[in-house]
């Protein structure tokens, strides 16, 4: 497990540093702006909210767009697990307005420094980033009325317990939205145990069916299939909004491994869950 965090933590980071600097040589399949803008395109946001955010805040990461139905309310806090370069955050902070609060919280202490650096440059003065696990979220229980995340728990190696930390900071009836990625059959061996082919989403995915009972075992109730769209192969850097990230080689080395054994095999979805009162 520890092993696994450090991989994601790296090769995320790794993301982060190009994405600041990106005259060094970049060879991301996210980095490049009109790439990551047209990665959140196919995941269901729209123009005006890409170009609403600082540069830099966008980097294509998303695999559907939590926001889209979460019904964001002025005054409520919301969370946004694995906040990366704060895109999701950016996008919450006017919903809430000056009552209310967005908090981004991430491992990766690279997107830290990238979203603190936009929220400053862009005036957010209602969202904060803290550094923390999803695992183990460094906040207090029953504080949060709205939890948002885009393509992160499935890279966690321990998704019960993110679930159940998400329930216990949730407040009484409060609610959580996110895109993830799932599986539909079984993972050809040797993506499987690709490194690569876990820091971009794909071997490190439940089953759909599975990830429904963690989430329902965790203790949320009223949950609510909101979309799911079947990837063919190639989806680690296709055109349809999978945008998790994963380095140019390692792209190509599980891309070479799943050829058309990936068809049908992958999934993005978003749903909603609630609390009990």
């Amino acid at each position: 497990m520890a092993d696994i965090k450090k991989l994601v933590r790296e090769e995320y980071g790794q993301i982060a540093e190009n994405a600041a600097s990106p005259a060094s040589g970049c060879s991301c399949c996210s980095c490049s702006s009109d790439m990551a803008a047209e990665s959140s395109l196919q995941a269901g946001y729209t123009e005006e909210e890409i170009n609403s955010v600082p540069e830099g805040a966008n980097l294509g990461l998303g695999c559907g767009n939590p926001l889209a139905l979460a019904e964001i309310k002025a005054g409520e806090t919301v969370l946004d697990l694995g906040s990366g370069g704060g895109f999701d955050c950016f996008l919450a902070s006017p919903r809430v307005g000056a009552k209310g609060k967005v908090i981004g919280v991430d491992m990766t202490p690279q997107m830290l420094s990238i979203a603190k650096r936009n929220a400053f440059q862009g005036g957010y003065t209602n969202v904060e980033f803290i550094q923390g696990e999803i695992e183990n979220l460094p906040l207090e229980s029953d504080s949060i009325d709205l939890i948002i995340s885009n393509c992160v728990i499935n890279l966690s190696p321990d998704k019960p317990a993110v679930f159940k930390e998400a329930l216990r900071v949730l407040k009484p009836g409060g609610r959580i939205v996110i895109s993830d990625i799932v599986l539909e059959g079984e993972l050809p061996e040797e993506v499987r145990k690709s490194a690569a082919a876990y820091v971009s989403c794909i071997a490190g995915a439940e089953q759909f069916y599975d990830y429904l009972d963690i989430i329902h075992n965790a203790g949320f109730i009223d949950i609510i299939l909101l979309s799911k769209e079947t990837y063919g192969s190639g989806s680690c850097c296709d055109d349809r909004g999978c945008g998790c990230g994963c380095s140019d080689e390692s792209c190509h080395s599980h891309e070479d491994a799943e050829t058309n054994e990936l068809d049908g095999l992958i999934s993005s979805l978003r749903l909603k869950a609630y609390k009990p009162l």
